[in-house]
């Protein structure tokens, strides 16, 4: 089977000079893929005859004469800009004829527009953020969300850890991966209420055996590998995201500072060299790029904004393992199954649309990941 992935080609900081390298060394690797480009049509083909691959059979070029910034507000983005690479990427998949679309841009925009064009899936009130992070066992742990929604009830949490089960099920292969709810303690009667009637509702699910609920984690059991499944509000997740990768930065910078620092400690970074740079693998940011919108009616990935080659690469790659294992139909099987036939009201919106995206996006505080 052909796996077809959309690229939003102008989206991130870097736009065509990072995405399109990363597209064609991701080719190289799955020749069993092939890639619509989207953006300025003679940008794209500049870029291409850089890299000599003008004529590469598995990549088509899709103009679209309007890009989305990283500052653009969701009304220009969604009302005024329905040309942009980022949306046409996106319509691609509803069209079917992508299997899955991967943007760099605007993580705001990108919600906004792909749940206006895919709308969500049955059952879902919310879509959510979820990427992996690493942790001590050497396998991901999935995080979510990681800034979709900032203010959430108890109803959109559990929605959350029934996305992130069926994901982890459907791309890792483990029949009952386990969730952990993020909270200030393990015990049962820490927490805010939210986190606490969460925990209710995860646990009745344990009990007749629909999910696998561990219980409460703290953050340091992200990296410990406690769970398969971390589940926290978009504000915490975000924070949480973007102080793991000031970390990591840190601490690579650091290493090269202290090594550098005399003749001797220079000595000692030779020696240890290849410990170091398999440290520098396992911890680099750019593995662990690339997170799903989860609840959307078609698969859509997003990027780093300031993402290089390297970890653009990562998110096109995460596109094609999760179209390669279907988990567009897992979840939507599996939401069918386990999600609550009803879920609790929304607050009043004071007479607002509860379908514009633009709206409910300013209402639940869509950060950017």
């Amino acid at each position: 089977m052909t796996i077809k992935i959309s690229i939003d080609c102008m989206g991130g900081d870097h736009g065509p000079s990072v995405t399109i390298p990363a597209a064609l060394s991701f080719l190289k690797h799955e020749p069993d893929a092939e890639l619509i480009l989207v953006g300025l049509e003679d940008v794209i083909r500049a870029e291409l005859k850089k890299h000599h691959a003008e004529t590469q059979p598995r990549i088509s070029i899709l103009h679209a004469s309007e890009q989305v910034t990283m500052d653009d507000p969701l009304e220009v983005a969604l009302r005024r800009k329905k040309d942009s690479s980022m949306r046409v990427a996106i319509e691609q998949v509803k069209e079917g004829k992508a299997h899955a679309s991967v943007s760099a841009g605007n993580t705001a925009a990108l919600m906004a527009v792909s749940r206006y064009v895919l709308k969500t899936m049955p059952g879902v009130d919310r879509p959510a953020i979820c990427s992996i992070l690493p942790n001590q066992k050497g396998k991901p742990t999935y995080t979510l969300d990681l800034g979709a929604n900032v203010d959430c009830e108890p109803h959109h949490l559990h929605q959350f850890a029934i996305m992130g089960y069926v994901l982890v099920q459907a791309v890792e292969g483990i029949e009952r991966p386990t969730i952990g709810l993020l909270n200030v303690g393990t015990e049962d009667i820490k927490g805010n209420e939210v986190v606490k009637a969460t925990a209710k509702l995860l646990q009745a699910d344990h009990d007749r055996g629909a999910l696998n609920f561990h219980g409460n984690v703290e953050g340091n059991d992200i990296f410990k590998g406690t769970t398969d499944i971390v589940v926290c509000d978009g504000f915490v997740g975000n924070v949480t995201l973007k102080a793991v990768e000031g970390l990591a930065r840190f601490v690579k910078d650091v290493l090269n500072t202290e090594f550098r620092r005399s003749p001797l400690t220079m000595l000692g970074a030779l020696i240890a060299r290849s410990a170091l740079k398999m440290i520098g693998k396992r911890l680099n940011p750019s593995r662990y790029n690339g997170a799903s919108l989860l609840g959307l009616r078609g698969l859509v990935l997003k990027s780093h904004g300031g993402a290089d080659a390297e970890g653009y690469e990562w998110a096109i790659r995460r596109a094609y393992d999760a179209a390669k294992n279907d988990v567009q139909e897992h979840l939507s099987a599996m939401i069918a199954e386990l999600m609550p036939q009803e879920n609790p009201i929304e607050p009043s919106n004071g007479g607002r649309d509860t379908h514009d995206p633009v709206q409910q996006n300013h209402r639940h505080g869509q950060l950017s990941a």
